[in-house]
């Protein structure tokens, strides 16, 4: 009798603890500890992680701070993490992009042979990919902008046009209405 009372209070506690577990489960994972970020110029030259880190750094620098550290990374040597943190910055939204020399730079790391470029060259792929991306939608919307001036420029030409041929249309002396002659034969 006492066993039962075991497995009767088991059985009513068992759907509970199956619903705390899955429960469990089911609450959003705890974040993954992150490196810091090191400020500029500390970051060490080693592989794909401190590239992402320096990419993430610039995106929380001004136009004028992202200006000072391309002329850092000018100073220093070009070694294939060099390459691909100046490709970094000069394609950077915030500053004027030069892609064909970001790209340039990108090619460098990507035909390199260099053993230091092996680890960079997915990261170096993927931002030519999305600067040649960005330089043929800019490419198409320059494109567009053009179109849209000569669309604008024809409109207002045939405006002029109308208002034109308006102003020939107020001008002209009005015509008498005669009514229409009667033909015999012809009943209205």
């Amino acid at each position: 009798m006492n066993d039962n009372k075991k497995i009767g209070s088991v059985k009513c506690w068992l759907p509970i603890l199956l619903a705390l577990a899955l429960f469990g489960c089911a609450s959003e994972p705890k974040p993954v500890s992150r490196p810091p970020m090191p400020e500029s110029g500390v970051i060490p030259e080693s592989g794909v992680i401190p590239a992402l880190s320096y990419y993430q750094m610039l995106h929380r620098m001004s136009a004028a701070e992202i200006g000072r550290e391309r002329m850092v990374l000018a100073a220093l040597p070009m070694t294939p993490y060099g390459q691909l943190r100046m490709a970094m910055v000069i394609g950077h939204p915030r500053v004027q992009q030069d892609y064909g020399r970001a790209l340039g730079l990108l090619d460098g790391v990507l035909k390199s042979t260099d053993p230091a470029a092996q680890p960079l060259q997915l990261l170096a792929r993927l931002l030519a990919d999305n600067y040649l991306e960005r330089q043929k939608m800019e490419s198409q919307l320059e494109k567009h902008g053009q179109q849209l001036k000569e669309s604008q420029r024809k409109a207002a030409e045939l405006q002029e046009k109308i208002d034109g041929l308006a102003d020939i249309e107020r001008t002209l002396p009005q015509r008498p209405r005669t009514p229409r002659a009667m033909t015999p034969g012809v009943a209205r």
